[in-house]
């Protein structure tokens, strides 16, 4: 008879063994180390898929660059991983880790890279980037360069998109709640009275207030909501003057106050909704489309689900939305407040086709296609010279949501973050679900102290 404990531990192993090989099969045969058809080099690339396939931009985007490719000896592969955003990173790591799975080129949220980097799990780019005219020569926006550089001073990746945030609102909603159809909130309480406003007259069935609260939505929950709270209180996750982590402070406790006002007060998402992995998809591809969403805290991206090749094409978007700033907590200087990120392509160390996999990426971050991949899916590029073409600019809400940017904050480029990053989901998700900011704030610094060591905390 095999007492419990033991049991348990031979039900992990081999859990650990089923879990590991099944998230290397989502990389869809990704071995990069085999021949193509006709005895071409294959060079895969993983990205994560949200669920729509084919139909999505990053795919479309490597097949069309793969039929064009100069080089008739190689073959470009995308090979996706299927993952709600919270599970992407952990798949993906796993992926890097083998020597037979790793991808030729990995797509890596600037948030991850400086921790793959730590890791071991990506090929530094320096060399190869000193020999290419496009990063030296002011082609890339400077400031992107340090989302991609890591704490060695190192650069493991080439940007490809940035991002801002803000108040995505229904003009049509707000109409017929008598809400301005140009709204620009100066605190937090005028976003919560328009919340509170279309809460009693709007038509039933209208959700007032749409944030990321989960744990299942992961870094959209860190970044998207708490961060762009904490940041707008003069908060911040990261003390640079002291290099330690700040645990508790009244910044922290009005962040989850707001989150706790959102839930208490039903201006939100039933909890069945937001607390799912696909929350961000259903707010943005349902809700707004279909006018039963007012207000929503999110990307400048969301607007490439709203093109005609987009997840939810949706022509009447440019009209019908309005992208406010996110207020200051009380309005204080600088006014708004965006977080803003982006993504890269990187070379894992374990990649089979290094050499191949630089020319492709030379190649698809280009002027030109550079362009394609950032009107495609609705983000804010990365390169100078995109930001003043005119097939750029005249995309809707692109210059408002660089503009943003001028206000713009950062995650930090601490290897702990990621770990940090889990334990503000716990927090958020556990005052969605009703523990108190206190009790809820309390947990988070004692799970900050154990990951980072109690000499790396500080309270303010």
């Amino acid at each position: 008879m095999i007492k419990t404990t033991s049991g348990k531990r031979v039900l992990l192993v081999l859990a650990s063994i089923i879990l590991f090989a099944s998230l290397l099969a989502g990389c869809s045969g990704s071995s990069s180390g085999g021949q193509g058809e006709n005895g071409k080099k294959t060079v895969t690339i993983t990205y994560r898929d949200d669920g729509i396939g084919e139909q999505g931009a990053m795919y479309k985007w490597i097949m069309e660059l793969s039929k064009n490719y100069p080089d008739k000896n190689v073959e470009i592969k995308p090979t996706p991983i299927q993952a709600s955003e919270g599970d992407y990173f952990a798949k993906i790591a796993l992926a890097l880790k083998s020597k037979d799975k790793a991808p030729d080129i990995v797509t890596e949220d600037t948030f991850i890279l400086n921790s793959d980097a730590s890791a071991g799990f990506l090929e530094p780019l320096d060399d190869r980037l000193k020999d290419w005219p496009d990063w030296t020569d002011g082609s890339f926006i400077e400031a992107m360069k340090k989302g991609v550089t890591a704490s060695d001073g190192k650069v493991y990746g080439v940007p490809y998109n940035t991002d801002s945030r803000g108040l995505w609102y229904n003009k049509t909603i707000f109409k017929e709640a008598g809400l301005p159809e140009e709204w620009t909130p100066k605190t937090w309480e005028e976003v919560l009275d328009a919340a509170r406003t279309v809460k009693t007259k709007a038509a039933d069935g209208v959700v007032p207030i749409w944030m990321n609260m989960g744990k299942a939505t992961g870094e959209a929950t860190s970044m998207q909501t708490y961060e762009m709270l904490l940041y707008g209180t003069g908060g911040r996750l990261y003390d640079d003057s002291t290099g330690k982590w700040i645990v508790k402070s009244q910044g922290i406790l009005d962040s989850l106050r707001f989150i706790e006002t959102v839930n208490k007060e039903k201006l939100g998402p039933p909890l069945s909704k937001v607390l799912n992995g696909q929350a961000g998809n259903t707010a943005t591809r349902e809700y707004l489309p279909q006018g039963k969403l007012a207000i929503s805290l999110d990307g400048s991206w969301i607007t490439g689900n709203y093109l005609e090749n987009g997840a939810a094409p949706w022509p009447e978007y440019k009209d019908v939305l309005g992208f406010a700033p996110m207020p200051t907590s009380n309005g204080q200087t600088p006014g708004s407040i965006t977080l803003a990120g982006g993504w890269a392509l990187s070379i894992p160390s374990n990649a089979k086709n290094k050499d191949e996999a630089w020319e492709f990426i030379k190649y698809a971050l280009n002027k030109e296609n550079s362009q394609k991949l950032v009107t495609a899916s609705g983000n804010i590029t990365v390169r100078a010279d995109v930001a003043k073409d005119p097939g750029y600019t005249q995309m809707p809400f692109n210059e408002i949501a660089t503009e943003y940017l001028q206000n713009a904050e950062f995650r930090p480029a601490q290897d702990k973050y990621p770990e940090v990053s889990t334990q503000i989901q716990t927090m958020v998700e556990a005052v969605a679900t009703g523990t108190s900011p206190e009790a809820a704030q309390n947990k988070y610094a004692q799970d900050v102290t154990r990951i980072v060591g109690e000499q790396n905390v500080i309270e303010k």
